[in-house]
């Protein structure tokens, strides 16, 4: 096993305090994010196996069926098939969507051969792959995600009584569902932003003004109101308004499939993923919008969140149920006083201790303490047992070891 040193992320959304109170730190005065855990190139964790730090990408690299099993080279190839995060907003993140598979191979194929730069700021692709994702609550947390039905979604707009909505909710009602959604974003996007921000900016006070009535959708008015005070002006309001909004008490999550365009809010969770980077944003944004590409990849089709509970698997463990094979979150309660407890076998593993501590030990009887906001990989065929009070995180692949 080993103890994970990793990047903070210190994107303008992030809290200042969240993740430096989870870490054991002092804050900075700075936005700290996102806590990357894994080896995607853009922040791979540290490990030292006695010769200094050295990239976990590096060491996978060095030995892929060592580290991560055969089964998963098999299935994904060389590299760890998922990126963990925590993710702590203070602010609204961007409305975005993920792009599937095939959408990312090619769209990164089609940059690629254009030679457009990496860190191009009109880049949409970073690599091939796809990015399903799965945020689990550990504080309460709010977001913004997947579509509303069409009529629901007219029926928020017109209660606002802002003229320049009405063509959206009257094309909201007159077209079937899936085309009618297309059309607004499609309209939303497309208008031109001077004479829409007058719009927009009549529309926010509207929904504080409503938010401020109660009702049924007051929360959703004032989530994204409060939203769009940090970005004036952007259509990404009228965006937001389209999609459900969502509260997670700590312990539930939310489950993210490609097309699904969503939001993260406010709060403090872990997130696992595919390890991937490509998004694709539509609002509440200073960064570059690709409207074309955008609607190539957003799946049209209004249907309830997938809020995810845990589930006890017959190993006992508590299970976040995706239907991806790249990732699979476990969440383990470890009691006081109870005897160490062997974790099942599951390839290659992040741990991350969120609440009190957790001693991790290998059948070698080698122990790692990890405190609260630690975290450990420990490669294929390792024997971990844990044991200690707190709760802790493991994130692997959803594939059977062998």
């Amino acid at each position: 096993m080993d103890r994970l040193v990793n990047t903070v992320r210190p994107y303008a959304w992030g809290s200042t305090t969240a993740i430096p109170e989870l870490l054991g730190q002092e804050p900075t005065g700075t936005p700290q994010a996102e806590l990357w855990m894994g080896a995607h190139p853009g922040a791979p964790s540290h490990v030292d196996r006695g010769t200094g730090p050295q990239p976990l990408s590096e060491v996978i690299a060095a030995d892929p069926a060592g580290e991560l099993g055969t089964a998963a080279v098999d299935a994904f190839g060389p590299r760890l098939p998922f990126l963990f995060k925590v993710l702590a907003a203070a602010a609204p993140l961007s409305l975005q969507v993920h792009p599937d598979l095939g959408q990312a191979a090619t769209g990164f194929a089609a940059e690629e051969a254009a030679g457009v730069p990496a860190d191009a700021p009109h880049r949409n692709y970073k690599d091939a792959n796809h990015k399903p994702e799965l945020l689990c609550a550990l504080t309460p947390f709010e977001g913004l995600c997947g579509f509303r039905p069409a009529e629901e979604a007219a029926a928020l707009l017109a209660a606002l009584d802002v003229d320049g909505l009405k063509p959206y909710a009257d094309l909201l009602h007159a077209r079937p569902e899936a085309e009618a959604l297309r059309e607004v974003l499609t309209a939303v996007l497309t208008a031109d932003r001077a004479e829409s921000a007058t719009t927009v900016t009549e529309a926010v006070a509207a929904a504080e003004r409503l938010a401020g009535n109660g009702g049924p959708h007051a929360a959703a008015y004032a989530a994204c109101a409060a939203a769009a005070h940090h970005y004036p002006g952007d259509p990404g309001f009228v965006a937001a308004l389209l999609l459900h909004h969502v509260r997670l008490q700590p312990g539930e999550a939310l489950y993210l499939g490609a097309g699904v365009p969503h939001a993260y809010l406010s709060g403090l969770g872990v997130e696992l993923m595919a390890n991937s980077d490509n998004v694709l944003r539509c609002g509440f944004t200073p960064k570059h919008v690709d409207v074309p590409e955008l609607l190539r990849v957003v799946r049209f089709e209004p249907g309830d969140p997938a809020v995810l509970r845990p589930e006890a698997d017959a190993a006992g463990d508590e299970v976040y149920a995706a239907p991806v094979t790249e990732f699979r979150l476990t969440r383990h309660v470890v009691a006081p006083g109870a005897a160490a407890r062997r974790l099942p076998d599951a390839g290659a593993q992040i741990l991350l201790c969120t609440a009190g501590e957790v001693t991790l030990s290998d059948g070698a009887g080698r122990e790692l303490v990890l405190p609260r906001g630690g975290s450990a990989y420990a490669r294929a065929g390792t024997e971990v047992h844990a044991e200690g009070s707190g709760t802790l995180f493991r994130a692997t692949a959803a594939v059977a070891p062998r």
